[in-house]
Formats: C-alpha cells, structure tokens, sequence
C-alpha cells in the first residue's frame, strides 16, 4: 500500500511539474504560444511544417490536402469522403489493408477526416516509427490504387454508413437539416459531407480518379511533424519519400469561398424547418447563426460567447437549463471553425418538462442579457483561461498539435499564426462581445430546425 501510496505522489508531482513546464511556454504578456516551429516547400510545392519537441517518446504525422466537401460540384457530392475510404485501399508498395496492419502493429493510432475544407489523414506512433508513417503517406500520395472492385466495396461501405448508420440514429437528420438550411444558397457548405443518397448510388471509379487528379498533388498539400525526433534526419527522410513525387505545378486552390453576392459572411435571413424524427426519444432543437469565417475580427468574441453559454457546467446554459430548470436534459454549443462562411450552432434534447417554444425563448433571453450587457468581468476571464487550457493542452498532445499546425498551414498559409491565437482571444473586450452579439446572434439571421418525436406533434 505504502509503496502504491508513494508512486501515485511521484506521479502527481510529476504532472505538475510538466502543466508548470507547458504554462512556461506561454509568455505571460501578450499569451504567445512559444513553440518551435518550421516551414519550408519541396520543389514539387509540397509544403511542410516541423514543430520538435521531447516531452515523450511518441510522434505525430499529418497530411493535410485542399481536398474538402465544397470542392464537390453538383450532382457528384460525397465523392470527397469516399476518395477518403479509398486512401485506405492500398497502393503501388502497401497492399490493401496494409496500412492498418503496419501502424497497429507499431503501437501507434491512426485516421482520416473529411470536412467541409480539406481532407486529412494522420498517425501517433513511437518516435521510431516516424519513417515508416512517412513511407506509408508518401506511397499513398503517389501512387494510391483504384481498382473497381476497391471502389464499389467502399461505396457500399460509405452507402450503408449513411442509410443505415446516420439516417437511423436519432436526431441525426435533423443534423444534416440545420446545416442545409444554416447555408441555404451556399451549396458548397449546405449538402452533407457523406453525400445524398442519389450521387453515392451514382458514384462511378471515374470520379475518384478525375478527383484525386485535380486536387491529390503535393503542390496542394501540406506534411505535419510533431513530436520527439531530430530536425535534419527527419528533413532528409521527407525529402526522400515526398521529394520525388511529381507534381503538376497547378496553382494552391483558394480556400475561403465566397457567396453569391462576394461576401464571406452569408445572412439569409430566418429559416425554421420542423421535422419528425422516428428515432427521437425527446423533442430537440437546433438554432444556427451565420457568422464570419473562422480568424475574422468578430470570431473571436463569438467564440467566447460559446463557452460562456455552453461549455461545462459552470457554463449559462447548463446551470438554467440543465442543473436549475431541468427543461433540458442534454446540450451543445459551439462554432464550426470554417474557412469560409461559418455558423454559431446550439443543440439541445429537452427533458420533456417544456415545449420547444418555451425553451427557445429561455435562450433567446439568455442570448440577449450579453448583447445589452456583455459578460462578467469574472465570466469574461473564466472563458479566456478555458482557451488558453485547450491550446496548453494541444501543446502536451502532438497529434493535436499537428493537426492544429496543418490546418492553419493549409488554410492561413502559416502554420506560425498558432503562435498568437490565444493573445487574440485575450484581446477581447467586453464591449466587442456586445457588439458581435448584436451584429450575428439575431432572430432575423438564425436557421431553426424543431426535431418532433413521431408519436408527438409540434406545440
């Protein structure tokens, strides 16, 4: 007992020592993340991002393509997410199911993501096993196989996750609803990453092909490092697996789309759609406000708005409507973090004790106590601190940081701008919460979605 007693002291003290290590990484007057960083481009345009440390023996590696969903066009949506699957399928020197079989192996964890902005695919592992991960994202860069029975296997896959999986789970309808109405005209956001039903079924090899063509090139990429390794060995183990990889020199695709009429920000006015959802236990409701892009001047204040209204149980929402009111039994709010037109969504399951209306009210007089007042001076600095946590976090964690890295690589151009994200979180003002509340989270610019259990109607 004694000798477990002492171990889990050795532990704690060791914990804090290494949150005291990473808190010293901040500089304490303008909250600059300081962390090594360093960017360069291959010959072939393939940019790459470095950021070394030895806090553990682990690494992470991420590749980041402009390879998003509103890449898509019409009529051929989903074929993004599949060329997703198809990434896993094997290639030129790794058979199919190879990739799993080797990075398991290692230890290590892997996946891949598609959003609505690019397309990624990313590795934690041992530090060495860092060649192996790069072999393996290179070999696949270059030389991916498609082969029709792979792809018709896959799209069954991708067809059957989306009918079977997302259309029969509760509320998950709703879900690609409130996103099709938030973006309503703005087809590059508004249809589902996974696809409609339609174009999956249509899919034809041809699109992965003409897809991975375009946008698949290293001159449209960016290669993350993260973690324990040694700066110029691992210099040369890029230029040796991605260096040869030829490139058609085509032009980096401009990431912020616009709308229609040239802005970034699309106000469409109010929307509500209700719908019955078979799978629903509990009524829900989903409100979207459109706001600007991710990095914009007003994201930053919103973003805080966010934890302030739904983030933990300090949080205004979950004290009102969860710990003190009991009319909601499960709550979200959050903000998508897009490069171009953006939205500041709110996700609740009522309790059953009050009707939708009475619970969009409670948040609309939520919403409008900070556009008259802003918020406290000690909630203001609460929800700072929550940030600064999650970027300190994302620093003690190198598979969050790589993906940080290749984001901000991949749509900002500058994986450095990281640095100095948390100084411009610090930077707001109480009277910049007023004003971007005002200006955004308004009845006139929201899209509502009320979810209806079958056997119940609308109130």
């Amino acid at each position: 007992m004694r000798n477990n007693i002492h171990t889990k002291i050795l532990l704690s003290i060791a914990a804090i020592l290494e949150i005291i290590a990473l808190e010293s990484l901040l500089i304490a007057d303008n909250q600059t993340i300081d962390i090594p960083i360093e960017s360069y481009t291959l010959s072939n345009g393939l940019r790459v991002v470095l950021s070394p440390n030895h806090f553990s023996q682990t690494v992470a590696v991420a590749v980041y393509y402009n390879a998003g969903s509103k890449y898509e066009t019409e009529g051929k949506s989903g074929i993004a997410h599949l060329v997703e699957h198809m990434m896993f399928q094997g290639s030129k020197n790794v058979e199919k199911l190879g990739f799993f079989k080797i990075i398991s192996a290692s230890g290590g964890s892997f996946n891949g993501t598609t959003t609505e902005d690019y397309t990624n695919y990313y590795e934690a592992l041992p530090s060495n096993m860092l060649e192996i991960a790069l072999y393996l994202e290179s070999d696949r860069m270059k030389s991916l196989k498609i082969e029709e029975e792979n792809f018709e296997n896959q799209r069954m896959v991708v067809l059957e996750e989306k009918m079977s999986g997302l259309e029969n789970e509760p509320y998950e309808q709703s879900i690609i609803e409130i996103n099709k109405l938030a973006y309503d005209g703005f087809w590059q956001y508004a249809h589902p990453i996974i696809g409609e039903n339609q174009d999956i079924e249509n899919a034809k090899s041809d699109w992965v092909m003409d897809f991975l063509e375009k946008f698949y090139d290293p001159s449209n990429a960016v290669l993350v490092v993260s973690g324990d390794f040694e700066l110029e060995k691992t210099k040369n183990l890029i230029d040796k697996y991605f260096g040869n990889i030829p490139s058609k020199k085509q032009k980096i695709i401009t990431n912020i789309q616009t709308s229609d009429q040239g802005d970034s920000t699309i106000q469409p006015g109010f929307r509500k759609k209700i719908i019955t959802d078979k799978y629903a236990p509990l009524p829900a409701l989903h409100i979207a406000y459109n706001i600007p892009p991710m990095r914009s001047p007003d994201y930053y204040p919103l973003k805080l708005v966010a934890i302030a209204l739904g983030d933990g149980e300090s949080s205004r929402f979950f004290q009102k409507l969860i710990k003190k009111e009991r009319s909601v039994q499960e709550m979200y709010v959050d903000i998508d973090g897009k490069a171009g037109p953006d939205i500041f969504w709110i996700f609740v399951i009522l309790s059953g004790k009050n009707s939708i209306s009475s619970v969009t009210e409670k948040i609309d007089d939520e919403i409008s106590s900070i556009a008259e007042k802003g918020l406290k001076q000690e909630e203001l600095i609460k929800v700072k601190n929550r940030i600064k946590m999650k970027y300190i976090s994302a620093i003690n964690d190198n598979l969050k940081m790589a993906l940080m890295l290749g984001k901000y690589e991949l749509l900002w151009q500058d994986a450095s701008l990281v640095k100095n994200e948390i100084s411009r979180y610090f930077a707001v003002k109480n009277e910049d919460i007023v004003l971007s509340t005002k200006k955004y989270l308004k009845k006139d610019n929201r899209a509502i979605v009320e979810v209806i259990p079958a056997e119940k109607n609308s109130d």
